[in-house]
């Protein structure tokens, strides 16, 4: 027996309302470009939109006109989506609640998550997104996936509950120890200031 190894998301498709609520969510609160229209191929009553999250993957919506929004929050039952994360950057996270607030929409304010910072709040058909922002940034030929499981272990090692900045710190040291050669014998933590 095999695995189907998986190599990313390739998209994430939502049963939409009407069109243009699509379009003015999506790119006109958070600014992903509508890049392709077609209809739904496996339903010729609905149009398919795509929409570029800002990585290459697409989010792709189906749309009916006869549909209304509904702002009632979407099922959480199991095999459900609980929500949706789109990452954004410190400076972006930073202006999320005066931008949703400006907007009157109703969010959770930020809230700390240890290795990264998070609001969520509701779109128009009541899907609960989050939009998150890493407190940092893998070094150079890592993914954040790897920074996180250097942490975890980490973290069950020193027996902390959670995953916090320093597990972070000390990951990422870690793993620079550990792949990036260097010229010296030893490679341990100096006082360059002391006395004599």
């Amino acid at each position: 027996m095999r695995k189907l190894q998986t190599q990313g998301v390739h998209h994430i498709t939502i049963t939409g309302a009407d069109r243009q609520t699509s379009i003015d969510f999506w790119e006109g609160v958070l600014g992903m470009p509508f890049v392709f229209e077609q209809p739904n191929l496996d339903n010729s009553s609905e149009s398919h939109l795509y929409f570029d999250p800002g990585d290459g993957r697409l989010i792709t919506i189906f749309t009916d006109e006869a549909r209304v929004p509904d702002p009632a929050r979407t099922p959480t039952f199991p095999g459900c989506v609980h929500h949706l994360a789109f990452s954004v950057s410190k400076a972006t996270f930073s202006q999320c609640v005066e931008r949703l607030d400006e907007r009157g929409i109703s969010h959770s304010g930020p809230k700390d998550r240890g290795f990264m910072d998070s609001i969520y709040f509701k779109d128009p058909l009541g899907l609960l997104i989050e939009l998150a922002s890493y407190r940092f940034e893998p070094p150079f030929g890592y993914s954040h996936g790897q920074v996180m499981i250097e942490a975890h272990k980490l973290r069950v090692e020193r027996g902390d509950y959670n995953i916090e900045e320093v597990h972070l710190a000390d990951a990422i040291e870690n793993l620079v120890l550990r792949n990036r050669e260097s010229l010296s014998s030893d490679r341990s933590a100096k006082d360059p200031y002391r006395n004599g």
